[in-house]
């Protein structure tokens, strides 16, 4: 496995997923932020949130994607932006204005995460072709929340990432399965530089 820093993508940004086609695995370039098939290209402005598919919404906004288009990305750190009086367990004094912070969240034994996806291959007549994604994300870990960030995206287990990548629309009991089943790593933080 490579040491070097494999990260998710700042949204609007394309990173290599792994998805299979035609029975093979293939890596594909993929925007982050998902537009999903058959949604005009506005959906981008009118929800700039679709670069996470939250676990408690795939079987709504995300139904057209959870158990289809499966996809997985392979990261050892990922950032977020976080409020820093979040951070800082406190609240605003009055009139104050609040800061973002980036934070770098990397597992703390070092392992890459095998990172659960849904992306999309969208259409549209007279535009150009896209293929996009988004990490699914759930509540975070104790030190993630700790950090001052409400979400954190799920790493699968290695052992099920070949039935993530084949999922059975008709069977999305047991891809839930695989999302309670993930990856538990410690995540240890940083301001990002």
């Amino acid at each position: 496995m490579p040491k070097r820093a494999l990260n998710i993508p700042y949204p609007g940004y394309y990173a290599p997923l792994l998805v299979v086609e035609d029975g093979e695995r293939v890596i594909k370039p993929m925007r982050y932020q998902c537009r999903i098939a058959g949604k005009p290209a506005n959906y981008d402005v009118k929800y700039p949130g679709t670069y996470n598919a939250r676990r408690d919404n795939l079987g709504g906004f995300w139904k057209p994607l959870f158990g289809h288009t499966h996809g997985i990305i392979m990261v050892d750190v990922f950032y977020e932006n976080v409020s820093k009086a979040k951070a800082e367990r406190r609240t605003l004094a009055n009139g104050e204005k609040d800061e973002n912070l980036v934070i770098e969240f990397r597992p703390e034994d070092g392992e890459p995460m095998f990172v659960a996806c849904l992306w999309s291959r969208w259409t549209a007549l007279g535009q150009p072709n896209l293929l996009s994604f988004a990490p699914i994300t759930d509540e975070p870990p104790p030190e993630v929340a700790a950090a001052g960030h409400d979400r954190c995206i799920i790493p699968i287990k290695p052992e099920h990432v070949e039935a993530w990548l084949h999922p059975d629309p008709k069977d999305l009991a047991s891809l839930y399965a695989i999302l309670d089943d993930r990856q538990l790593p410690f995540y240890e933080h940083r301001l990002a530089a």
